[in-house]
């Protein structure tokens, strides 16, 4: 399973051939240090650059390219080497930007011979800097792990060398960059310049590639995991390589945070394909685990040109991707970051005209002759109303880009696919069931107090990495007209739309629904999935009905994982059911005794990786009785609400979201008939 790390954090290593690959979207320069047990570099020859672009156990791209191949071999590095870093630098002296603040944040993925990714991280918060160390892999009692760094120098190669501890720092960095030049005229060309009006790219061409590049597989139909954005999204617009939010996180409950990250994102990037050899650049194969490769569809349509001074059109599909599939989810993305953006510039200013507004007042109230003068009078009605003209301001290009983003949200909104779309989207209305699994799913939208009119999809990277954790408690400001019994029932009629949605966007054959209703309470909120025949069985009540699904979800998770581990995945037994397994568990803890919440937080825990996932619909303060216990299942599942909640944050600002969850429309039978052809298609398909 993909981890999509944040900075500091790190990740085991399963295999010693690695590659790790690096999109940034302009031509970036980079290499690899080689560090002992203090992580000290001991001189150049320890260094890998493209004027000696090839160590024992370690090669690196010999120019500067928007996109990076490093071929990495653990086994055969020197028994001192004990950490290899990898750096990325922009080129000085090529005419392109002098800082990573003024590019799409670098997004860098670990991934196997086979493409299959490891971990994947976007290198976010860069300002000044024009020298990063992007991630380090890192040799700890026999044991190899990857861990996110993100540390950026204003200084750059010089900098980031001397901290090293490099003697001759500055020389190593003035022959890289010679090196750098001396290849500049066959590096990959960055993307064109972004549109005025979106802050973010918006071409879709394929990336070129120099005369040293090649493609380690067939260019992917789809796009990956967490790279998506991932590979997708890049701030300033982090879409383009990983979402930022991959998924946000509970910014009221510190012990509640969601995954992806989504967001962002950040997306799991695969080739599918197996390299030849180590390649030297050439861009990042963006194929989502088990799409077909093929070669990338035309761009789409360019929006057609805006009148002299307004800004362009906004047109669906309009960003980065192999498929209109993957160019929306970008673009939901890139969506987003800006949002996130301009409502953080605009909190900002309006901080700044505060603070100012106070220090003026504190200056004239300081001074006793202008606190009973006239001149006292003046002075504070000028800072006020130098604080409303900055407020006035901020709130002017506020709107100016809330009014840009409406008008982007009304052209991509009927344009989105099933998986991404609302349930009161006509595209609901032609359903089909698909033939592949689609990049992401919908699990409602995201606004902003100063943005009430602009909602943006929530979208989470498929397969679920994490469970969902739907609250029936009371949660906060969007609750406070519902009681218990009516919060309960939302509760499930959220948990039924998500599952229906999820159903819906699987082929035939690849996903199945159990529940858990163990007092009976659910049956009219469940009613939809048990008259269209689409759960695996009736819904488990009593006792005995959860201690046999929880059994038998667990041996499937033990059955699955010797399997993997073991290398002998044909030897599951006849009969074996290879979809993916979701368990909704209504009004938890009702029916679960000590060994029934072992077991769950057993399938919370092992069961994603294997495709077993979990939805609890659960109010947290009734089942406190359990004390500790129930602890780490929270914190694994990533919570939603059924009402309006402020309970998401993301990490980029801090900005406190609110969800909304993507119920389906009062007296609309669209979520009925969408499961009528799911529950067809399945009666085809096991004919």
């Amino acid at each position: 399973m993909t981890a999509e790390l944040v900075r500091g954090q790190n990740h085991p290593l399963p295999e010693v051939r690695l590659e790790i690959r690096v999109s940034a979207g302009t031509p970036i320069v980079a290499g690899a240090t080689l560090g002992d047990e203090h992580g000290r570099v001991h001189g150049v020859e320890w260094v890998a650059h493209p004027g000696a672009p090839t160590l024992p156990g370690i090669e690196v791209p010999k120019q500067a390219a928007a996109d990076h191949r490093l071929a990495v071999d653990l086994d055969a590095l020197t028994p001192s080497v004990h950490r290899v870093t990898v750096l990325l630098a922009l080129p000085s002296g090529s005419g392109g930007p002098a800082r990573f603040g003024a590019v799409a944040a670098p997004f860098v993925a670990v991934t196997g011979l086979d493409g299959t990714e490891v971990a994947s991280y976007t290198i976010t918060d860069l300002e000044p800097e024009s020298a990063v160390v992007a991630l380090e892999l890192y040799r700890r009692q026999g044991v190899w792990k990857v861990r996110a760094v993100g540390q950026g120098y204003a200084g750059g190669l010089a900098e980031l060398l001397a901290d090293q501890g490099l003697p001759q720092a500055q020389q190593l960095a003035g022959t890289i960059q010679e090196a750098v030049a001396q290849g500049l005229a066959r590096s990959v060309a960055a993307p064109p310049p972004r549109l005025p009006d979106a802050d973010r790219p918006r071409q879709t061409a394929a990336p070129a590639q120099g005369p040293d590049q090649t493609h380690g597989g067939t260019a992917p139909q789809g796009l990956t995991g967490s790279t998506t954005p991932q590979q997708g999204h890049q701030p300033t617009s982090p879409y383009g390589t990983t979402p930022p939010y991959g998924s946000p996180h509970d910014a009221t409950r510190p012990d509640h945070t969601s995954a992806q990250h989504g967001g962002p994102a950040p997306a799991d990037p695969s080739t599918g394909a197996q390299p030849a050899a180590p390649t030297t650049g050439g861009p990042v194969n963006y194929t989502h685990p088990g799409r077909q490769t093929t070669a990338p569809p035309p761009p789409p349509p360019t929006a057609p040109p805006a009148q002299p001074g307004q800004p362009a059109r906004p047109v669906a599909g309009d960003a980065t991707g192999w498929s209109m599939e993957e160019r929306l989810y970008n673009q939901v993305w890139g969506m987003f970051e800006d949002l996130a953006r301009t409502t953080a510039a605009y909190r900002s200013a309006v901080d700044f005209a505060e603070s100012r507004m106070e220090q003026e007042l504190d200056k004239v109230l300081s001074d006793p002759r202008s606190r009973v003068s006239g001149q006292g009078d003046a002075a504070r009605e000028a800072a006020r109303a130098r604080h409303a003209q900055l407020v006035d301001q901020a709130r002017e290009a506020l709107d100016r880009d809330l009014v840009q983003l409406r008008a982007e949200a009304e052209v991509v909104e009927p344009a989105l696919p099933p998986a991404f779309a609302s349930w009161d989207n006509p595209v609901w209305h032609g359903y089909r069931t698909p033939m592949e699994i689609p990049m992401a799913l919908r699990l409602g939208d995201l606004h902003l107090p100063e943005s009430e009119g602009v909602r943006i999809p929530m979208l989470v990277r498929l397969p679920l990495e994490r469970g969902l954790w739907i609250d029936s408690g009371r949660s906060g400001s969007g609750d406070v007209l519902a009681d218990s019994d009516e919060l309960r029932r939302l509760a499930l009629d959220t948990a039924v739309a998500l599952a229906a949605r999820l159903l819906a966007v699987y082929p035939p054959g690849e996903f199945a629904v159990h529940v858990v209703d163990a007092a009976g309470a659910g049956s009219s909120a469940l009613a939809p999935l048990t008259r269209a025949g689409v759960l695996a069985a009736p819904p488990a009540a009593g006792a005995a009905g959860v201690s046999e699904v929880l059994g038998r979800l667990t041996q499937r998770v033990d059955l699955v994982q010797m399997a993997v581990r073991g290398g002998a995945a044909d030897a599951l037994p006849p009969g074996f059911d290879t979809a993916e397994q979701l368990l909704i568990v209504n009004d938890f803890p009702h029916g679960f005794d000590d060994r029934a919440v072992t077991q769950l937080r057993y399938l919370a825990d092992e069961g994603p990786a294997v495709g077993v996932h979990l939805m609890m619909v659960a109010d947290r303060q009734e089942a406190a009785a359990y004390g500790p216990l129930l602890d780490p299942l929270w914190r694994s599942l990533m919570r939603l609400t059924p009402t309006p909640d402020d309970h998401l944050a993301d990490p980029w600002v801090g900005h406190a979201w609110t969800y909304e969850p993507s119920s389906v429309p009062p007296g609309s039978r669209v979520m009925q008939d969408v499961l009528a052809r799911v529950a067809e298609a399945r009666r085809s398909w096991n004919r």
